[in-house]
C-alpha cells in the first residue's frame, strides 16, 4: 500500500470516529430512552409472558403497556435510524470518503447482525432496518422539506392501514429530514419549532388515546399479539382492525410528544446529569439492544421463566436489566470509545481495525 494513501485513510477514519465533541448527547439519550420501552414489549413474546387475569394488577399493567408503550418506542428507534443515516453520510462526504460504499457495507453488516439475532428473536428490528436502509439511500439527494412532506404523507397512509412494519421507511425518511434540517446539531435554534411540534403532538395524542380506548375490543387481551384466528367473528375482526389503526396512529404522534418533551427537558443541565446513565445506554444502543435478548433468553432458561412470568414479574426483570446494562455501559465507555458490537460494526464498515481503547487521558488511542 502507498504510505501516503494509507495515511490518508487513517486520517479519514479517525475524523469519522464519533469523539466526545462530535457525538450528540441528546441523540444518545433519546436512543437510550427508546431502548427502555422496546425491552418491555420484546420480553413478552420472548418469555411467553402469561395473559393477565381480568381485574388483576397484571391486567392494569397490560393496559398501561397498550396505551403508553406499545408502538411508541419502536417508532422512536426507527426515526433515530434516519437521523443517524444523515449524520453518517454527511460526515463521510465532508471527509472525502465514499459515503455510498461505506453505507452499503454498514447495511450489509447490520443485515448480518439482524440475521443472527433473528434466529433467537423473530420480532427483532435490525434485519428489517437493513432492508429498508437500502430504500432510504436515494432520499438523501432530496431536500429536507421534500423529505419531511414525503415522510409525513407515507406515515399517515401507513397509519391508516395499521400495518406497523411498513411504518419503518416513513420514519427513516422523517429522521433523515430532521437530520438535514440540523435539529439535533443546533437544538436551541429549533426550540420554537420543537415546542410547536410538542403542542400539536399532545393534542393529537389525546385524540388518539380516546380513539384507542373507544375501539378497544370487548376482550382487551385479544390485542396482546394482534393475531387473527380462524374462529374470530366478523365483529371481532372489525374491532381488532379499528383498534390496530388507532394504536398505530396514536403511537406515531405519542412518540413525537415523548421525543420533543425529552429534548426540552435535556436543555437543563441538571436533567442532563441525572440522565447521564441513559446517555451511555443509548451510546451503546446496538450492544444493549442485542444484549437485552441475550439476558432475557439466558434468564428464562436458567430460572425456568418461560411461560411462567406475569406482566409485573417481567417488568421487574426488565428493570434489573436496565440497571445492569446502564452500569455496564458507563463502565465500558470509561475505558473504551464505543460498545463492542458498535466496534465490530465499524470494522465491517471500514474494513479496517480502528482504535477501541481510550488512551490514558480518556481520548481515543491512535495506536
Amino acid at each position: 500500500m502507498d504510505i501516503n494513501q494509507g495515511t490518508k485513510e487513517v486520517i479519514i477514519l479517525t475524523a469519522l470516529a464519533p469523539t466526545g465533541t462530535q457525538r450528540i448527547d441528546t441523540l444518545d439519550t433519546v436512543r437510550g430512552f427508546a431502548l427502555l420501552g422496546i425491552i418491555l414489549v420484546n420480553i413478552l413474546p420472548l418469555l411467553d409472558v402469561k395473559t393477565p387475569t381480568p381485574g388483576s394488577l397484571d391486567a392494569w399493567l397490560f393496559q398501561f403497556f397498550n396505551f403508553a408503550v406499545e408502538s411508541r418506542f419502536f417508532v422512536i428507534f426507527s426515526f433515530l435510524f434516519g437521523v443517524g443515516f444523515h449524520l453518517f453520510v454527511s460526515r463521510a462526504k465532508a471527509k472525502g470518503a465514499n459515503s455510498t460504499v461505506l453505507f452499503v457495507r454498514r447495511l450489509l453488516a447490520l443485515l448480518a447482525f439482524g440475521f443472527v439475532h433473528k434466529m433467537f428473536h423473530p420480532g427483532e428490528a435490525l434485519f428489517i432496518y437493513a432492508i429498508f436502509g437500502f430504500m432510504l439511500m436515494p432520499f438523501y439527494r432530496l431536500k429536507a422539506r421534500t423529505n419531511l412532506i414525503v415522510g409525513l404523507i407515507l406515515a399517515m397512509f401507513v397509519c391508516s392501514t395499521g400495518f406497523k412494519p411498513m411504518l419503518v421507511l416513513p420514519l427513516f425518511i422523517l429522521g433523515l429530514s430532521v437530520g438535514q434540517f440540523g435539529v439535533f446539531q443546533d437544538i436551541p435554534r429549533f426550540l420554537p419549532a420543537i415546542k410547536k411540534v410538542q403542542g400539536i403532538a399532545f393534542v393529537l395524542m389525546l385524540v388518539g388515546l380516546y380513539a384507542q380506548y373507544h375501539f378497544l375490543p370487548a376482550d382487551p387481551f385479544m390485542t396482546a399479539n394482534m393475531i387473527v384466528v380462524d374462529d374470530m367473528s366478523e365483529e371481532q375482526l372489525l374491532a381488532l382492525t379499528y383498534y390496530t389503526i388507532a394504536l398505530t396512529s396514536t403511537g406515531f404522534v405519542m412518540s413525537a410528544f415523548y421525543v420533543t418533551t425529552l429534548i426540552r427537558l435535556l436543555q437543563h443541565s441538571g436533567v442532563q446529569k441525572a440522565l447521564a446513565p441513559l446517555t451511555s445506554y443509548g451510546r451503546m444502543a446496538l450492544t444493549n439492544y442485542v444484549g437485552q435478548t441475550v439476558l432475557i433468553l439466558v434468564g428464562g432458561y436458567l430460572f425456568g421463566w418461560y411461560g411462567t412470568l406475569t406482566y409485573w414479574q417481567s417488568t421487574l426483570f426488565c428493570l434489573g436489566i436496565y440497571v445492569g446494562q446502564m452500569a455496564f455501559s458507563m463502565l465500558w465507555l470509561s475505558a473504551f470509545r464505543m460498545g463492542p458490537l458498535e466496534w465490530i460494526w465499524r470494522v465491517f464498515t471500514y474494513l479496517q481495525v480502528t482504535p477501541l481503547r481510550k488512551d490514558s487521558n480518556g481520548k481515543r488511542s491512535l495506536a
